[in-house]
């Protein structure tokens, strides 16, 4: 009763469109109509990194990948109202549409997901000290509940990196050279030494927004140097990368 008095007062409307939601759909931020308007990122794309445009030779985005990086897959194109909805999740603080975002990416494959285990892509501790909550950890548990697999922090960043938006590709790999490594064992992430159970299986790193693949392909070889055998990474958004020549 009390949630349908709030409805009546305070009616529940789509964070894009302004267009009101019905009680049964009062929880949720995006409505159908704006989640339609977000275009699909389609093949022809890179088998590697998933990034559609002609391949002539080695791919540039992902030649420079670990060994162990096999796939990255997105969902949207990060224009119009999917940018809307990234900016609300980190900037908003709006954490909960993480869970629109998920149910956009619950069609994204990527290999051994039914065994795998989601690792988000860490904050730097000035972040998510001003944001309050990591954005990619929100979407990694969003989307494990959808894909019902387990989320694990596996990752930390050693170090606060630069805003990456204006950077060019080669400033955006050297600008998070070195910024991720395993969590020690402090924070139960390993056992009196012994490798993390959690490497022989495939992990798939979750992000909110892929550009040049630099920040994901760091934490890949981060856990690959760590020992693990597959590394995959799945994002909701996938910018058009600027022409820097």
């Amino acid at each position: 009763m009390r949630e349908a008095v709030e409805q009546l007062l305070l009616p529940a409307e789509c964070l894009l469109c302004r267009a009101l939601f019905s009680f049964r759909d009062s929880a949720r931020l995006v409505c159908d109509v704006c989640r339609h308007r977000w275009r699909p990122v389609r093949a022809p794309w890179c088998p590697r990194c998933g990034q559609p445009e002609p391949l002539f030779g080695a791919c540039r985005l992902c030649a420079e990948w670990p060994a162990a990086f096999g796939r990255a897959r997105s969902a949207v194109w990060l224009d119009g109202g999917a940018r809307d909805a990234v900016h609300a999740l980190k900037y908003g603080g709006l954490p909960r549409i993480a869970t629109d975002l998920a149910a956009a990416m619950v069609g994204l494959d990527v290999p051994g997901l039914d065994s795998g285990l989601l690792v988000p892509v860490p904050l730097g501790r000035a972040r998510l000290r001003n944001r309050g909550y990591n954005q990619s950890e929100r979407l990694a548990r969003a989307l494990g509940r959808r894909w019902g697999r387990p989320v694990v922090d596996l990752l930390v960043r050693t170090r606060d990196t630069a805003a990456q938006t204006a950077l060019t590709p080669e400033a955006r790999l050297a600008n998070v050279a070195g910024a991720f490594e395993m969590r020690n064992a402090e924070c139960g992430m390993r056992n009196e030494g012994r490798p993390n159970s959690a490497l022989g299986r495939p992990l798939v790193l979750v992000d909110d927004v892929f550009t040049t693949g630099a920040t994901l392909a760091e934490a890949a070889r981060a856990l690959d140097q760590a020992g693990a055998c597959t590394v995959s990474a799945v994002t909701f958004g996938r910018a058009v990368v600027p022409d820097f020549t």
